[in-house]
């Protein structure tokens, strides 16, 4: 009995240990950044080391690892095959609200998507509906979006990348221009690789830079 008892003690003592820790972490400084990353629906499908066909290895955990270089702390896990991409916003919204009750400023929560991951990103935008949010939407839009999805309405400081040669993601200005809720700063970003929706499998700069620049508060991406 008296194991058990020392047992008991010692896992509640280290619980409690860890819940005050991750407090600390979240509060103790006020100019640390946050960035939630959500991935495109490959990933979701499919294990990471296997290619796409024609797009090529998709790097999840480089991608990551990129942000957190940059003394980011990243929020992301790989999601459940077919996931609901409404419910799953209200899931990560619940998680920035509670980063916001900790007393974390709104801009310095980034909500970053790729694909797929970018249209969890658009809805949580919708749900938050706090003007102060950074969100990075990445080859997410299509002009047919306004009719299929007229429940989303941007909200926050809102960057948009997209790729010339992707079909799957173009301007979302039409977008902006339909909102019904604030846009504090507005921007957009068109690349010219040529790798189709590839671009977004890839951890590279062209798109990870500006989204370390915005989720830092540099909205002039200067």
């Amino acid at each position: 009995m008296k194991q058990i008892s020392k047992f008991l003690f010692t896992f509640l003592a280290a619980f409690l240990f860890s819940q005050l820790s991750f407090g600390q972490t979240q509060t103790s400084n006020k100019d640390q950044r946050y960035i939630f990353f959500l991935h495109n629906a490959y990933v979701e499908q499919n294990p990471l080391n296997v290619p796409h066909p024609e797009y090529g290895k998709a790097e999840y955990n480089e991608i990551l690892a990129s942000f957190r270089k940059d003394n980011f702390i990243v929020y992301s896990e790989i999601r459940k095959k077919n996931t609901n991409t409404s419910k799953y916003a209200e899931k990560i919204v619940k998680q920035v609200k509670a980063l916001l009750k900790k007393g974390v400023s709104p801009d310095k929560i980034t909500v970053i998507g790729t694909s797929k991951g970018g249209y969890i990103a658009q809805f949580i935008s919708t749900y938050l509906a706090n003007p102060n949010v950074n969100f990075v939407f990445i080859g997410c839009f299509r002009d047919v979006d306004i009719q299929e999805f007229p429940e989303i309405n941007f909200c926050g400081n809102i960057l948009t990348i997209y790729e010339k040669s992707d079909i799957y993601g173009v301007s979302a200005i039409k977008r902006k221009e339909t909102s019904k809720l604030k846009i504090n700063h507005f921007k957009e970003i068109e690349l010219n690789t040529g790798l189709k929706h590839g671009f977004l499998y890839k951890a590279a700069d062209n798109w990870i830079a500006p989204s370390k620049k915005w989720a830092n508060g540099n909205y002039d991406l200067n």
